[in-house]
């Protein structure tokens, strides 16, 4: 079983996007069962707060649901329970390691890593109102971290 915690700052638009493709794509392969899928925040400015309404939107077009997801902060636990967690920034990865008290087995690492992009971040579209290069980046991330799992 693998087990993935997608991580942005407010678990609202970036994560949550790529908690529910990331879900979508092991459903089509029928793999749900060697999968454990979550996302949080780094934050608790959004806690309790549902996905945002145009990434609801975005996911909904591809026909994506993500109903009674809620916004919650990622803990000092999540280290220990995932096995990988995947950050949309860099300063995503800073507050998780600290958070996390540190990253001493290299989980806590970047999504674009996984699309052949090493160092690229995500860009968080609650500030560019760009939800369709969000969708574009975080469907390539999760698309090679799946291949490079499988």
């Amino acid at each position: 079983m693998f087990s993935i915690l997608f991580i942005c700052h407010g678990n609202i638009c970036r994560s949550p996007m790529a908690e529910y493709i990331m879900k979508d794509m092991v459903a089509r392969r029928g793999l749900e069962a060697g999968f454990e899928i979550a996302s949080a925040a780094t934050s608790r400015e959004e806690a309790g707060n549902p996905v945002y309404p145009p990434a609801r939107r975005k996911l909904a077009e591809h026909g994506i649901g993500c109903a009674g997801h809620h916004a919650r902060q990622m803990t000092e636990r999540d280290y220990d329970r995932f096995d990988l967690l995947i950050c949309m920034d860099r300063a995503n990865i800073r507050n998780a390691a600290r958070i996390a008290g540190g990253d001493p087995d290299g989980k806590i690492r970047l999504l674009l890593d996984y699309a052949g992009r090493p160092g690229q971040e995500v860009a968080d579209p609650w500030y560019t109102g760009d939800f369709d290069e969000t969708w574009d980046d975080v469907t390539s991330g999760c698309e090679g971290l799946l291949n490079a799992l499988l």
